[in-house]
Formats: structure tokens, C-alpha cells, sequence
């Protein structure tokens, strides 16, 4: 019997995909966990995976098109059987008919790097003897599977070249061959930052202006953000609030964390990762600031996930650090900077980017002292931060010059009073002014 493929649902408010490419030709024999189809939502792009083995007969997967969820994009045919002759509507459709791997697979240490692979994998390839490091995985992200186990043999991928499929896109975005690409990964697979490192040296600006007179079609990830930010501003009147912080201490504060933990750019602790931790704590007490606003009713939510927002080349896009007030500040600055690298890399899965209660976004390092953001859907209030500048103040009648970051609170005035958002900023501002009596216990 044939069995449908459908375009996948990743999170409650997703209606629609976009299939970004197929990894697999119409009529080839796809096998269990072998990657279909690439698909992108408002907030990420994933790999969709087989949902059972057979011949692949598409009937709904143009790229680049919005296609409903639910609907059924394939059939995974036996040898000889025809595709149905009446195709399910996207209601009929069994949502169960796609496997989407967003469960962590096991990661091995090797001399090489970090390799993904299934426990069922790894099992097999131990009773095999098989060195994984030898092993090319056709999983999501290029994690090994069973299938991979089986059918490996010693020279199987000589001749071609290993890459993650976030590293694919990349290099064909720009032109450049996979095979004049040096790979990092594991059996040097190509990874997203080895095409970058190329790209780089190749002094080729990813997010460089397009020339005067170009036509830019509003589709994909921007239309989907216009909607999205369009309907918060419309539906939800801002509030907006401005304050100034003195950053002499937190300043302080940054460079003791960094020296107590480490070097590593992984580990490293930057002034996002304290904003965030203080703002968490600042939250606490401030629970109308970390609410959302459902029918008629305001709930104010258990949980502090605060959303980071991180610029892409064609938009923006919000990974959440959940549970940002029960985290230590080592452990956040990972989250973090792993969060910031896979945002990039277009790695993220649904669970990095759902469920956030509040959200911050940082334009210093582009030098901007001051700016209005719009409230992301769903919250109540985002935190618009500006660089740390140096500024003439009075101090008990005399001028000093100290580091000042300014900050603007807009808040859904359906939900936030002005006096509530104004005495949240007011503590804010005091706690970043007066950081380690917070954050010596976070570490």
C-alpha cells in the first residue's frame, strides 16, 4: 500500500512550509531515515526524513511554494505498485505519515570530532566492528543510521563528497564546489563552517546590500516576518518606555566571568549572556512582563524563556533560552553561543525557537545608541538594547565620564499598565547598575 508523505507540522501555530529542495529524485528508492525533503518555516529549516522505504513518486512538492500542512507532497511506492488514483486531502491526510528526527541522537567524541548516530547504529556497528569514523551518515545533520550500518562498505563514499545538508545550501547559495571545500567534520564531512571559513577568504558578503533597481519578491522567511511583525503592531498598541543604565560594574562584572571561565569560544561569556540572566531575575518579581495575552484572558506564565534575536542575511529569527532565570551564567553563555551559531548555520530545530516569554534584542555592536522594537507574537513585552557609550553624568555635583547602555521597553498596553512596565525598567536598571548581588550567586 502506498504511503503518504505529508508536509510536516513542527509547532500549534504553523500553517503553512516551503520545500526548499529535494534530496531525493522522483522515482529512486528512498530507504527508512533517509532525508526526503528540505523544508522551511517562519523560524526554521529542517530535514524531513523517510517515513518508510519504497519509490518515490511526488505529487506536491514544488519549491519555493507555500504549501499547507498536512498535505501530501509523496507516495513511497513498492516495486510495481501505482500511485493512487484519487490523492488524499491535506484533512485526510494521517498526520503520522512523516518522521521529523528532532530527538538528540547519541554523540561519540572521536579524534575527528563529534559523531552523530542512532543507538540502534551504533549497536549494529559494534557487532559489525565497524570504526565509526568510517561511517558516512544520510540522517538529519548527518547522523548515521541503521540503514547506513548495514550498507557500508570500505570504499563506498571514496569518490564523494561528504556533507551536512545545511553545508550544501550554503555552497550552492554561492556557487562554491563542495569539493574544493576542506571538511572539519567527522571523516571530513563538510560542515556549515568550513563552507563560511571559504566564503570568508573569499571576502564575500553574505549580507551586503543588493544593487539599485533590484526586485526583491517579498516570500519565504521575510514575507512571513512582514506578516507576523504587520499583525503584532496592529493588533497589540505599543507602549514604549526609555532608560539609561550605567554599565561600569556590569562591565566589571563581564571581564571576572570571563576569566573564571576559561577560554573557548564555545564557553565564551559575552554582555548578551549577563543581560540575559539579569533581565531573568528581573523578571521574577515582574510577572506581567512575562505573560501572554490568550482570548480574554492574561496568563502569567510559570516559565522565563527569554528569545535572543539573531540576524540572518534574509531576516530574523528568535532562538529561545529556556528557563533563563534557573540557568548559571556558564551554562546560559553555552546555550547561547551554540544557539547564535546554529541560528547562522540554519540549524535550529522547533523546540530552539518555541515557547518564548520575552524577548530581547541587542543592536550595539552596530553601533546603534537607541531603537523601538516591535513586540514579538504571542508576548507582551521586548527589550530593544543599544551600545555601551561613553557619557558625560553628574556624580554628586561633579561630570564623569561612564559607560551607558540605553534601553527601551515596549510593552502590549493590553496587558502592561504603564506604572507596572515602568517600575519592571526602573528594577531593571538598578539590578544591570548593581549586577553581583545577582549574579555572584548565578555563576
Amino acid at each position: 500500500m502506498a504511503v503518504p508523505v505529508i508536509m510536516p507540522k513542527f509547532e500549534m501555530s504553523q500553517e503553512v512550509g516551503v520545500i526548499l529542495e529535494w534530496s531525493k529524485q522522483p522515482g529512486e528508492f528512498v530507504k527508512r531515515g533517509q532525508t526526503l525533503f528540505v523544508v522551511e518555516t517562519d523560524k526554521v529549516t529542517m530535514d524531513v526524513e523517510s517515513p518508510d522505504s519504497g519509490y518515490l513518486h511526488i505529487v506536491n512538492g514544488a519549491t519555493d511554494v507555500e504549501i499547507p500542512v498536512t498535505t501530501v507532497v509523496a507516495y513511497l511506492l513498492k516495486e510495481g505498485e501505482a500511485p493512487p488514483e484519487e490523492e488524499p486531502t491535506a484533512e485526510k491526510a494521517p498526520e503520522a505519515a512523516v518522521v521529523v528526527e528532532d530527538s538528540p541522537p547519541e554523540v561519540t567524541p572521536t579524534a575527528e570530532g563529534e559523531i552523530k548516530i542512532t543507538p540502534v547504529a551504533r549497536r549494529l556497528a559494534e557487532a559489525k566492528g565497524i570504526d565509526l569514523a568510517l561511517l558516512s551518515g544520510s540522517g538529519a545533520e548527518g547522523k548515521i543510521i541503521k540503514e547506513d550500518v548495514e550498507n557500508y562498505t570500505p570504499q563506498e563514499f571514496s569518490d564523494k563528497v561528504r556533507a551536512v545538508p545545511a553545508a550544501r545550501r550554503l555552497a550552492r547559495e554561492h556557487d562554491l564546489p563542495l569539493a574544493d571545500i576542506r571538511g572539519s567534520g567527522p571523516n571530513q564531512r563538510v560542515q556549515s563552517a568550513d563552507v563560511q571559513r571559504v566564503l570568508a577568504s573569499q571576502a564575500v558578503q553574505t549580507t551586503s546590500q543588493p544593487p539599485a533597481g533590484t526586485v526583491i519578491p517579498l516570500q519565504g522567511m521575510r514575507k512571513r516576518i512582514a506578516e507576523r511583525m504587520q499583525t503584532s503592531y496592529q493588533q497589540a498598541p505599543h507602549v514604549t518606555f526609555n532608560v539609561r543604565a550605567d554599565m561600569s560594574i556590569m562591565l566589571q562584572a563581564l571581564e571576572k566571568f570571563t576569566q573564571q571561565n576559561g577560554e573557548g569560544r564555545q564557553k565564551r561569556i559575552t554582555l548578551t549572556a549577563l543581560l540575559v540572566k539579569v533581565t531573568a531575575l528581573t523578571l521574577r518579581q515582574h510577572p506581567y512582563l512575562n505573560s501572554a495575552l490568550v482570548g480574554e484572558n492574561i496568563h502569567l506564565l510559570a516559565d522565563i524563556n527569554i528569545g535572543v534575536a539573531v540576524a540572518l542575511p534574509d531576516g530574523l529569527i528568535v532562538p529561545v533560552i529556556h528557563h533563563s532565570d534557573q540557568l548559571g551564567i556558564p551554562a546560559l553563555a553555552v546555550r547561547l553561543n551554540d544557539l547564535a551559531a546554529r541560528a547562522r548555520s540554519g540549524t535550529l530545530t522547533p523546540s530552539d525557537v518555541a515557547n518564548g516569554t520575552f524577548t530581547i534584542t541587542n543592536l550595539g555592536p552596530f553601533g546603534i545608541e537607541s531603537f523601538t522594537a516591535i513586540i514579538n507574537p504571542g508576548q507582551s513585552a521586548i527589550l530593544a538594547i543599544g551600545a555601551v557609550q561613553d557619557e558625560i553624568i553628574p556624580v554628586n555635583g561633579e561630570a564623569i565620564i561612564r559607560p551607558i547602555m540605553h534601553l527601551t521597553l515596549s510593552a502590549d498596553h493590553r496587558v502592561v499598565d504603564g506604572a507596572v512596565a515602568a517600575q519592571f525598567l526602573h528594577d531593571l536598571k538598578d539590578n544591570l547598575e548593581n549586577p553581583l548581588r545577582l549574579l555572584d550567586g548565578a555563576a
